[in-house]
């Protein structure tokens, strides 16, 4: 058995894989939620990430031998979510809360860097602008609003590999979830020194660097003894959650690309050599294969958006019963448009300070119009992203779909609409954790690459073709108009 980790914003995931890619059992923990003290704010404890992931362990470990699966862990991968500060002194003890993915407040950190190093030279360094939601960004917070903290960091990790560090005693992080520090070298797939030089930020605290499917660390004893896997079981160095979930959906090639919606929305597409958008309005990262790079676009709330309708407005009502009154509101929602700038905007934007808007109720809009106005806005919003890549000359040839945008038939089918191309659905998509076994499988040799890992236990089920493509092209050209309408007004 494989075993991948997932450590996400919301809870932890164990997920126990054999070679044929069969799902043998899984188990979910949840976290505490996200701590905002003030507006644009989102910590988490590391210390909470680790209860949940020995729970999941502990857990998908009980479920496998109650099913006959009595055999070791052969190797284990981790994923999670991207971007987190986790900041640690000498002795490896945390030493604040982490300052996570969708935290905006360092957007003077931000201005500090371009003003200091310039906004092209950080993308030629590290081939992505300064945003607040990457790890470096929120050093530079730290350093300026609690010196005294600072003064003790001796060590820095993002979410997944705190975890790792728990369960084996190893610093160290992979190419991929490295690719989002600010800190990375991302064309020759090491760390920037002069990068780092130019920030402030001593090389001392940065791990060693692998690749995703580099065995990078064991099982310790003390991590044994708190997840019940073996002492000295291996651990591949796995990816950051969209790394790890392109690898878990067969995303390797050029032209192949997979729009997954989550709390975030991002499209990806896997690349033969770093492609770098000038204007920084796509991350060029390391993919977790070895050789290969990937661009990607991320509207920060997607999946989100959904959940902010359903909890503010219907909260009574499933995600189920109000899709199945969206269906019945004609493609285009009748002129009601979504703009979901709930957490700012990355891409294309890169405007933490952007909102959110319902644009044209009228006096014949009903709830039904504003669920599925929600639904095709986040559609929109990834439509972006397509753009850019038809801009730069990104080749995209087929389309995935993944995360809960997959699950709903109506969700699909507006995907495949303001995509304006057909969008296949797999057998199973069980997200990064997947992508994290098959890394760590592929780390001791069960397949011979990632790439063989993929063909061997990745399928294809359904296709979905555009229905209302025009209609919807033509929506798209008006939504279009809703960011520079926004910014106008602020």
């Amino acid at each position: 058995m494989f075993l991948g980790i997932d450590v996400g914003t919301g809870g932890t995931r164990a997920l126990l894989i054999d070679r044929t890619g069969r799902v043998l059992a899984s188990h979910s923990a949840e976290h505490a939620p996200i701590h905002s003290e003030f507006i644009g704010w989102a910590e988490q404890d590391p210390e909470d990430w680790w209860r949940a992931a020995q729970l999941a362990i502990a857990g998908a470990l009980k479920a496998a031998a109650e099913a006959g699966h009595t055999e070791a862990v052969e190797a284990v991968g981790l994923t999670g979510q991207m971007h987190g500060c986790v900041m640690l002194d000498a002795a490896g003890e945390v030493l604040r809360p982490a300052l996570i993915w969708c935290d905006q407040r360092t957007q003077p950190q931000c201005d500090w860097l371009n003003e200091t190093i310039g906004y092209e030279r950080i993308i030629e360094l590290t081939a992505n602008p300064a945003l607040p939601n990457f790890t470096l960004t929120k050093l530079l917070w730290v350093r300026e609003e609690q010196p005294e903290i600072f003064a003790r960091i001796a060590h820095v990790l993002c979410p997944k590999d705190y975890v790792r560090l728990r369960m084996t005693g190893v610093y160290a992080m992979d190419m991929q979830e490295a690719s989002g520090t600010l800190l990375l070298d991302v064309v020759h797939r090491r760390w920037s020194t002069e990068m780092a030089a130019a920030a402030g930020i001593p090389m001392s605290w940065l791990p060693e660097l692998f690749e995703g499917p580099e065995i990078c660390a064991r099982i310790s004893a003390a991590g044994a003894a708190a997840t019940g896997l073996k002492v000295g079981t291996p651990v591949a160095a796995g990816a950051g959650d969209q790394g790890a979930g392109a690898v878990g959906m067969g995303i390797l090639a050029p032209g192949s690309v997979s729009a997954t919606i989550g709390t975030s929305g991002v499209v990806f597409a896997a690349t033969a050599e770093p492609t770098l958008d000038p204007k920084g309005r796509l991350h060029t990262f390391c993919h977790a294969a070895p050789g290969v790079w990937h661009v990607m676009g991320v509207t920060n709330g997607a999946g989100l958006s959904f959940r902010y309708l359903k909890d503010t407005f219907f909260p009574s009502r499933s995600y189920d019963e109000l899709t199945a009154v969206a269906a019945e509101v004609p493609a285009g929602s009748d002129g009601l448009l979504w703009a979901p700038y709930l957490f700012g905007e990355r891409t294309p934007h890169l405007d933490p300070e952007a909102r959110a808007a319902f644009v044209g109720i009228t006096a014949s809009t009903t709830s039904a119009h504003f669920v599925r106005a929600v639904l095709e806005g986040v559609a929109f919003s990834l439509k972006d992203t397509f753009t850019l890549f038809a801009e730069l000359g990104i080749p995209v040839e087929r389309i995935r779909l993944g995360g809960g945008g997959a699950r709903g038939p109506l969700w699909r089918q507006i995907q495949a609409d303001v995509y304006g191309q057909p969008v296949e659905l797999l057998e199973a998509e069980e997200g990064g954790a997947f992508g994290a076994a098959l890394l760590a499988g592929t780390g001791v040799g069960a397949w011979a690459s990632v790439e063989a890992a993929c063909e061997a236990t990745i399928r294809a089920a359904e296709t979905i073709v555009p229905q209302h493509a025009e209609r919807m092209a033509s929506a798209y050209v008006h939504y279009r108009k809703l960011y520079p309408a926004l910014y106008s007004i602020r």
